[in-house]
């Protein structure tokens, strides 16, 4: 009975490894084949074969190439040492019932499959570093030489990254090889040892001697093409790059270091002929450690303590123009234009009305009001979501506005039955959006909409044609379209309206063979078995508008705020911003994330309904930009081939101008001495109250800039002195034309005071008026949310407004009820911005230009009703002035306003009149 069960143990544990076997072939192979044959159409559907293959082709060539080398190096060394007879080997028997075990023969046996594998791993892990080999293969010089050695940075960021992997992976090798075959050897016999003595066999000598060269040789290469380099990075001094403790000190103990490394090598080659190979072998290690720890870590310490802690400023004086020069070059600020403002100008009501367009389109919607008003006013449905509120501009029934809009998505999640037809083939897409002026409102206080309902309806000159949404922020999911089921599209009182796909987006099902893959894909069985999918319908996978960017395009950064568009022809497309991006610029300061050189010189545009992705490159002389261009030719489009109306909304990306903002805080001053001291260092405006957005006062907005004729949209920012609440400058970043791109900073005189956003919302609270107010509507269980407060430049001075929203106690709406308008030391609270402007700077007609609370219909007696509002508005600065003058004992010009006030009165008795039937 034994015999018979030794063979049964013998054939399950054979099928047990034959089931591992398939399982591990399956986690492997057959899951990324699978990967592979679904994300072929579907780059080609999009037209980024090359991007598909170029990736495939170098990812592959390149694990094949490291797994070759490293097994080729690995295995030659493993039977190198294992050659010859073993006299003695070593045997292990377990008891006298089992065989005993000869170590030495298995090992031998194990040095292929080790090798292999080993070479299978390392071929992985290399493989994902396709990349950075094209960009050295194809690397484009950036025209700038380091002030070091003297070589353009395209070394640093192209070459040095593949000299430091190289390198890496051959001491990884020569390291392994030197251990494993040191342990074979003595495992052998080959290597004694005995009371402190090392006994070598000749030719394990030989074998081990070159291994220990060669890693002394491999250590001496990276300190002459990785570390001494790799100074331009260090973080030792008071800046980031090569201080001067690093060039007087590190330099030299580096070089040296890299001399002792080779005599090191020349001192193991030279005890090869001994026998006393360990000894020369700790020799060498023990000369090399002990001048690195004096030339690399000592010496500099006592340069920096002795030499440059006393004259820090004087010694560091030439690398601080460095890192100054370079952290301006590589964030974009060496072209920023510095324009001086007097400080001197006061705003008169003529300034106000010669900025009407700044004053017409301030925005006094908040993000998150806004949204929160459209998601209880617009979604409709409870599976529509509205993920976000974006800000542009339009030429809208012939006026030049800015406006706020929002995509209506459909968030599956939310449906009511999640059935497989409903999810993947019924509720397929978004429709529509959301879009409104930023600084009007209902009678009700709710903000009035240009664009809105199902299916979308306009009342301006805009108009939505294609308004599905089949790719955007919140589709994350796969849908099948143009299948035998009708898809929604939108409510119609108690009936929904369905549609057919009609565009090209997404991939066709064809065949047989590709259903089974994307059944596979998708891991749905349904996928396969439904016969409302036919060979015509079209699978869409990888709709999330940013997953897709990265897919088609996984060498960018893209922006976290993408935007949508209306087209000419009344289509939807997102737009993103995507970036260029490196850690490799020398003596630039990094982020947090290690990045120190970035441009947004790529604009890609996704069409919501099919799903197309084009990429335009938007910065010609970016050298990144370029060198992608050449691993994939044909991949961008110029810029100036984009559609005219799109371009027309492009914008200059938030994440970007946030970062140069920060940085630009403290690299405005250019010159080392006062950099060194932090003389003139700006900050944001910081606020008693964490605001809810990290940067609240970086917003668009349409305005006319100082010297400037026409208004444009803007994306702004206001500095204050570090420690203190008064402005010190404001920054801009044009988007408009010819001008796209530029960066502008308007700074005030040192010896001016302009109120800061801070010291504003002091003298906000402090007002008893709105105090008061606001006490009311708390009282009576309302809440109030007071919106961010808005930095207005108008001409060379500033206004400041805060909107002030109001929600009903257990509503979720909020209602635009007042605006806050601060000038100088000057605040008032009014209904409407122009009547607040109208109480600060007075003047006939401030009222009426730009009315900021209208009804939906608008039309009906406009005229008189604006006529009746300047009336009673001069009739309350008359009264108003003559309490002034009452309390002042001026009697004659008390008696002059009441003669004002009382003609303002029959006037305005005379238009109440007039609007009697």
């Amino acid at each position: 009975m034994a015999e018979l069960r030794l063979p049964l143990r013998r054939r399950r544990r054979t099928l047990g490894l034959w089931l591992l076997g398939v399982t591990i072939l399956v986690f492997f192979f057959i899951s990324p084949v699978i990967g592979l044959l679904a994300e072929w159409p579907w780059f080609s559907a999009l037209g980024y074969e090359r991007v598909f293959a170029t990736r495939l082709v170098a990812s592959f060539t390149l694990g094949v190439l490291a797994g070759g080398v490293a097994f080729a190096f690995l295995y030659a060394n493993l039977r190198f040492a294992q050659r010859g007879i073993v006299p003695n080997p070593v045997v292990i028997q377990a008891n006298a019932q089992t065989p005993a075990v000869d170590v030495t023969r298995l090992v031998r046996r194990l040095a292929l499959p080790s090798a292999l594998a080993f070479a299978l791993f390392l071929a992985l892990a290399v493989s994902t570093d396709w990349m950075p080999v094209l960009q050295f293969l194809h690397q484009t010089p950036f025209g700038v030489t380091d002030p070091v050695f003297g070589r353009d940075l395209a070394y640093y960021v192209f070459t040095l990254p593949i000299v430091t992997g190289v390198l890496a992976i051959s001491t990884v090798l020569v390291t392994l090889s030197l251990l494993a075959c040191g342990a074979l050897y003595a495992l052998r016999g080959d290597v004694v040892v005995y009371r402190r003595t090392v006994t070598i066999e000749p030719s394990a000598r030989l074998h081990l001697g070159l291994l220990i060269a060669a890693m002394f040789v491999l250590t001496a290469l990276r300190i002459f093409f990785v570390r001494l380099p790799g100074t331009l990075y260090s973080t030792t001094g008071p800046l980031f790059g090569a201080s001067f403790a690093d060039l007087h000190g590190r330099l030299l103990g580096l070089r040296i270091a890299g001399a002792a490394a080779i005599l090191g090598a020349v001192l193991v080659l030279a005890g090869l002929r001994s026998k006393l190979l360990g000894r020369t072998a700790l020799l060498a290690v023990g000369i090399y450690f002990g001048v690195s720890l004096l030339g690399v870590v000592i010496y500099p310490a006592v340069v920096q303590k002795l030499v440059v802690a006393p004259n820090e400023l004087s010694k560091e004086t030439p690398q601080l123009r460095r890192h100054i020069d370079a952290t301006r070059r590589a964030w974009g600020l060496d072209s920023v234009l510095v324009r001086d403002l007097s400080g001197e100008a006061r705003l008169t009501e003529r300034d106000i009305q010669a900025n009407r367009p700044t004053i017409d389109n301030v925005r006094l919607w908040d993000r998150d009001p806004l949204l929160q008003t459209f998601g209880q006013l617009q979604e409709i449905r409870t599976y529509y979501d509205f993920v976000s509120v974006d800000d542009d501009r339009y030429v809208v029934d012939g006026r030049y506005r800015q406006v706020m809009l929002s995509p209506r998505e459909l968030n599956s999640a939310s449906l009511p039955t999640r059935t497989f037809i409903n999810e993947r083939l019924t509720f397929t897409h978004g429709m529509g959006l959301t879009l409104g002026p930023v600084n009007e409102v209902t009678e009700e206080g709710l903000p009035v909409l240009f664009i809105k309902d199902l299916p979308p309806a306009s009342s301006v000159s805009l108009a939505v044609k294609r308004p599905e949404i089949y790719f955007g922020e919140l589709t994350d999911n796969w849908v099948f379209a143009n299948t035998g089921q009708q898809e929604f599209d939108y409510p119609s009182g108690d009936e929904n309206i369905f549609g057919t796909y009609k565009g090209n987006g997404g991939v066709e099902v064809g065949g047989l063979l590709r259903r089974l893959v994307l059944a596979a894909y998708f891991r749905s069985l349904k996928v396969l078995l439904s016969s409302d999918i036919t060979s015509a319908s079209r699978a869409m996978y990888i709709r999330n508008i940013r997953a897709r960017a990265h897919a088609a395009l996984p060498f960018l950064i893209f922006d976290a705020d993408p935007y949508m568009v209306i087209d000419g022809g009344g289509r939807l497309r997102w737009i993103l911003d995507a970036y260029t991006a490196t850690t490799r610029y020398p003596y630039a300061q990094p982020l947090s994330n290690g990045i120190n050189y970035m441009r947004n010189s790529v604009k890609v545009v996704i069409d919501a309904y099919d799903g197309s992705v084009t990429a335009y490159q938007a910065d010609s002389a970016d050298p990144l930009v370029r060198t992608f261009a050449k691993i994939f030719p044909g991949i961008f489009h110029p810029l100036d081939s984009m559609p005219a109306d799109l371009r027309a909304h492009l914008r200059y990306p938030e994440d970007l101008f946030h970062v140069q903002t920060e940085l630009y805080g403290t690299y405005h001053m250019a010159e080392p001495d006062i950099f060194y001291h932090r003389e003139d260092q700006w900050q944001k405006p910081v606020l008693s109250i964490a605001p809810e957005r990290p940067d609240p006062f970086l917003r668009h907005m349409v305005m006319r800039l100082p010297e400037e004729k026409q208004a444009e949209f803007i994306l702004m920012v206001p500095f204050t002195p570090r420690g203190k609440d008064n402005l010190a400058s404001w920054m801009v970043a044009r988007n408009d034309g010819a001008h796209y791109g530029e960066l502008v900073v308007y700074r005030f005189p040192k010896q001016s005071l302009v109120f800061g956003p801070t010291q504003i919302v002091n003298r906000i609270n402090q007002d008893t008026e709105i105090a008061r107010q606001i006490a009311l509507w708390d009282q009576g269980g309302s809440q109030v949310i007071r919106g961010n407060l808005l930095v207005i430049p108008i001409e060379e001075s500033l206004i400041y407004v805060m909107p002030l929203y109001l929600r009903a106690q257990g509503g979720r709406i909020p209602e635009l009820k007042r605006v806050v308008v601060a000038y100088q030391n000057r605040v008032v609270m009014e209904e409407t911005l122009d009547a607040g402007l109208a109480q600060l700077f007075g003047g006939p007609g401030a009222a009426t230009r730009a009315p900021v609370r209208v009804s939906e219909t608008r039309a009906a007696g406009s005229a008189v009703s604006a006529r009746a509002a300047d009336l009673a508005r001069r009739a309350n600065e008359s009264f108003r002035r003559a309490m002034e003058a009452q309390r002042a004992g001026d009697w004659a010009r008390y008696g002059e306003e009441l003669r004002r006030l009382e003609d303002v009165l029959r006037q305005l008795q005379a238009a109440v009149e007039e609007r009697k039937p």
